[in-house]
């Protein structure tokens, strides 16, 4: 199954509306069911977007960890309580609850990045910072990538 790839820069609508983009379209419609759910990221500043069946993948695994770890009752708070499931419109918009907005600062210029299972929704000013190559010890980052296989 493709995964999704690639950044794409769009505007967030008056009404909080945020596009999806074509090629992500096409990989849903081919490869998933219409809804979608939209949560807050555990660690970034910005919000996943995962195909249902992804969702579903996610929870499983939230179910398996033991419950009574504060880490995972944390995860729980911060990631599964603010899911929203939602579905694009005819034009391939979401619809971003304005708490989430609110929590990853979406507003003005977003970037849409394609994460393999489910897409980031990013505040642009923040994902320039994210990926400045100048914030990262280069090196590091290698030599620990090198030693996973990449």
């Amino acid at each position: 199954m493709p995964g999704f790839s690639g950044k794409y820069y769009y505007s967030v609508d008056p009404k909080g509306r945020v596009m999806i983009p074509a090629p992500y379209r096409s990989i849903l419609h081919g490869n998933y069911s219409p809804k979608l759910y939209v949560t807050t990221a555990a660690f970034d500043k910005c919000l996943y977007i995962y195909p249902f069946e992804e969702w579903q993948r996610f929870e499983e695994r939230i179910r398996s960890l033991p419950q009574m770890k504060e880490s995972v009752r944390w995860l729980m708070r911060r990631v599964v309580a603010s899911a929203h499931e939602c579905e694009m419109d005819k034009q391939g918009r979401i619809l971003i609850p304005a708490s989430l907005r609110a929590d990853a600062e979406i507003n003005g210029e977003v970037a849409v990045v394609g994460q393999v299972d489910k897409m980031e929704l990013w505040n642009k000013d923040e994902w320039d910072k994210v990926v400045d190559p100048a914030k990262i010890d280069r090196k590091a980052f290698e030599e620990e990538l090198a030693s996973l296989g990449i």
